[in-house]
């Protein structure tokens, strides 16, 4: 069994992938947009967004996130989901953390905690909840 988050970023998909490419080295595996949907579905589309991000994968580290566009209704939501990235260094955390906090919010600076020797928790530019750790052996 296999767990993949879906995020759903109303209309700023593109610029999310691109964002994590940078900030995670994410490696795009798959892109589709609504335009490249069978005409029968793009008549049921709400007008305008064909250039829209219908569905993409982004791999990050080991683990494959799915990426949309949504409805593209507005601001998105991802009350109550963090994703964890768990660093193989201390220095990886610090790196992997300032990228994510670009034009985000720090929710909990770095620091060493009974279970790892660097944590922290960030909310990026998009709203997406991220806890990144070294975690102690």
């Amino acid at each position: 069994m296999n767990i993949q988050p879906y995020l759903s970023f109303e209309g700023r998909a593109q610029e999310a992938i691109d964002f994590y490419k940078g900030a995670v080295g994410a490696e795009v595996k798959v892109v589709m947009h609504f335009k490249d949907a069978p005409p029968e579905a793009q008549a049921q589309m709400s007008p305008g967004v064909g250039d829209k991000v219908m569905h993409a994968c982004i791999k990050i580290g080991e683990s494959d996130v799915f990426v949309s566009d949504g409805r593209c209704g507005g601001a998105a939501n991802f009350s109550g989901v963090t994703l964890t990235i768990n660093a193989t260094s201390d220095g990886e955390a610090d790196k992997l953390f300032a990228a994510l906090g670009k034009g985000g919010q720090v929710t909990m600076p770095m620091a060493e905690t009974f279970f790892a020797t660097r944590f922290g928790m960030v909310d990026d530019k998009f709203g997406v909840h991220w806890m990144v750790l070294n975690p102690k052996s």
